[in-house]
């Protein structure tokens, strides 16, 4: 089953510094129908003006995985990590018991950026932050693991629940496979281009809310960066 959720149909605001698109339920923004997708909970599509972004403000028991699309993003935090990602690479953040942090656009251009909250597994560990390049080259036809909570992901930035985060980088005419099994469910948007998914046209910045499938194939209609959370 596909569910598939046109970018011009999400919720969202615009507060001039940002520009927030709300694949689920996020603020201001309610749809009974899209709440969560399994374990995750939040795919924020956020357009980030130039030295802008935001002020400390608290998080806990949510794992947070921030995609850059386009520019970079800094952060801090009460633990005092600091760090700037850049496009195509991952920062993650288990909140745990408690933490504060920022994230700033400290460039002269627009960034652009996926933010995707899942659900931990378990609750009552420290905090913990960290970020890692991710070359997509590397993800050339093929899924790779970003971020995960499982051992066996050993390239892969750690979260604490059961999911993980995914990307690729497919050429127009290209096919991609995943091997999700029915009792999984995965949500994928095209960070840029489209791709087809049995018979159904997702196209850039629109969501696919996929289940009941055992292998994933993902056909590019036209050169796509795609990014996914497969999801218990």
């Amino acid at each position: 089953m596909i569910d598939l959720r046109p970018f011009d149909t999400l919720g969202g605001a615009n507060h001039g510094w940002l520009d927030a698109k709300h694949h689920f339920s996020f603020a201001g923004y309610h749809d009974p129908a899209r709440v969560h997708w399994g374990n995750l909970r939040v795919w924020n599509d956020d357009t980030i003006a130039p030295r802008t972004g935001f002020p400390p403000h608290p998080h806990n028991d949510m794992e947070i995985i921030t995609y850059v699309r386009e520019g970079a993003i800094t952060h801090q935090d009460s633990l005092g990590n600091s760090g700037r990602t850049e496009a195509g690479d991952v920062q993650v953040m288990s909140a745990g018991t408690g933490i504060r942090h920022s994230e700033y656009n400290m460039e002269d251009v627009t960034t652009r950026i996926f933010q995707i909250w899942i659900v931990p597994t378990r609750t009552g560990d420290a905090p913990q932050w960290g970020a890692k390049p991710f070359p997509k080259g590397d993800r050339s036809g093929q899924f790779v693991t970003l971020a995960s909570g499982y051992d066996d992901d050993r390239d892969a930035l750690p979260i604490r629940t059961d999911a993980r985060v995914l990307g690729a980088t497919i050429r127009a005419g290209e096919t991609a496979s995943y091997p999700l099994g029915r009792d999984r469910k995965a949500y994928l948007v095209p960070a840029t281009g489209s791709v087809d998914i049995d018979g159904v046209r997702v196209g850039t910045r629109d969501g696919a809310a996929i289940s009941d499938v055992d292998t994933l194939t993902v056909t590019a209609i036209e050169d796509a960066e795609i990014v996914m959370v497969d999801a218990a």
